[in-house]
């Protein structure tokens, strides 16, 4: 089989230093000699298009990037945003920078998608002005701007957002590209733009956790036009940005006036019992116990000195962990990640004849068409 020889060794060292990864831990990954890929680096061997582009896939690049005889110019390989969120933690492993990466490229595909049917004005993002640092104001001014009443789930707080133009990917349980490590910390990241921003959310177990991060990295699009990427210990932060985060989220999520309907008298003396007290406004607003026992330290009618009883208490207890499920449902995985939006756009553009059934596929969380027909009967139905 014909070998690429003028493969740029300085581009594989870069990305390699990149997710500090070695030779020897690539050449297992992607099945290719360590020999072979030692000769390579020395300019002493080529490789075959399909192991170029194995390495590309481990990478997040194409096969191409390796071709050039110029050396990496970070600038040119990464966004203004990405390397906001580079400088902003100084360790991100290579499986998240690789789903910035690939979260990049989908919105790409969403932006031109959607300037080749023309539909632009629709997904315009026209954030509301928002002055001075009043958490408060702030998140009874986003509630109204996104035209929430009584959403309470992730999906509709999602669809919302996805109204006024922000696009809301969500990542999945299953190994593969698009699954945020259970060992990272990481729980979600937003990368603002003026047209087009864009929110990225862990899969979790308890969906309220997933609506938190969302609204915590709204937060941050809306108080601080800024990119950022986020741990527990942020959604946690009583500092800077992240506390001011936070709060919009707590108020966002639980206006004052929700909290009319809990009552202190009722409270139970034993903080294990909290979750029961609260199980109603729970279930009715699609938050934690922790996010409403929170509002209510905000609001005065709680002692810290509980709340914090109460976390300690619940980091006491040990709960499974799920595992990534079934894939019996393939087909409605594009839009469990990418959001209802993306995907009926994508159809749009199919349906328009501005993309192939091949392209659509591609942009589609690779599905198979078989799958892809099967979405598009599950979105007309839905």
């Amino acid at each position: 089989m014909e070998r690429i020889e003028n493969i740029n060794p300085k581009r594989i060292q870069w990305c390699l230093d990149d997710a500090r990864v070695s030779l020897r831990q690539l050449a297992a990954d992607v099945d290719v000699s360590y020999e072979t890929l030692q000769q390579v680096m020395e300019r002493e061997a080529g490789l075959t298009f399909n192991q170029l582009k194995k390495i590309g896939n481990y990478f997040g690049r194409t096969a191409l990037f390796f071709l050039e005889e110029e050396p990496v110019n970070e600038s040119m390989v990464r966004s203004k945003e990405f390397r906001t969120i580079l400088n902003q933690k100084a360790e991100v492993s290579s499986a998240i920078k690789k789903i910035i990466r690939i979260a990049e490229w989908q919105r790409e595909v969403f932006v031109d998608l959607v300037d080749e049917i023309g539909v632009e004005e629709e997904f315009k993002f026209s954030p509301p002005k928002l002055k001075g640092g009043d958490a408060k104001i702030a998140a009874a001014r986003a509630r109204s701007w996104l035209r929430i009443s009584n959403q309470s789930s992730f999906s509709e707080y999602r669809d919302a957002l996805e109204r006024r133009g922000i696009l809301v990917f969500r990542t999945n349980g299953y190994a593969g590209k698009w699954q945020i490590p259970k060992e990272s910390s990481v729980l979600g990241f937003s990368l603002y733009d003026d047209r087009y921003p864009l929110i990225v959310v862990k899969k979790q177990g308890i969906e309220a956790r997933q609506t938190f991060t969302m609204a915590h990295e709204l937060g941050h699009l809306l108080l601080h036009k800024s990119s950022m990427i986020d741990d527990e210990h942020d959604l946690h932060s009583h500092k800077g940005k992240e506390a001011a985060a936070n709060k919009f989220a707590g108020y966002f999520l639980v206006p004052d006036e929700f909290l009319l309907g809990i009552y202190d008298e009722d409270r139970p003396r034993n903080v294990s019992e909290y979750d029961i007290w609260l199980s109603g406004p729970r279930s009715k607003w699609g938050v934690s116990t922790e996010v409403i026992l929170l509002r209510l330290v905000e609001a005065g009618r709680l002692d810290r000195a509980a709340y914090a009883a109460y976390r300690a208490w619940l980091q006491s207890q040990k709960f499974g962990e799920k595992d990534g499920g079934s894939r019996g449902y393939r087909h409605r995985e594009p839009r469990h990640i990418l959001g209802d939006r993306y995907v009926r756009v994508v159809f749009e553009a199919l349906d328009r004849n501005k993309i192939s059934l091949a392209k659509a596929s591609k942009y589609l969380d690779g599905i198979k068409l078989s799958d892809l027909r099967e979405l598009e009967r599950y979105c007309a139905s839905h």
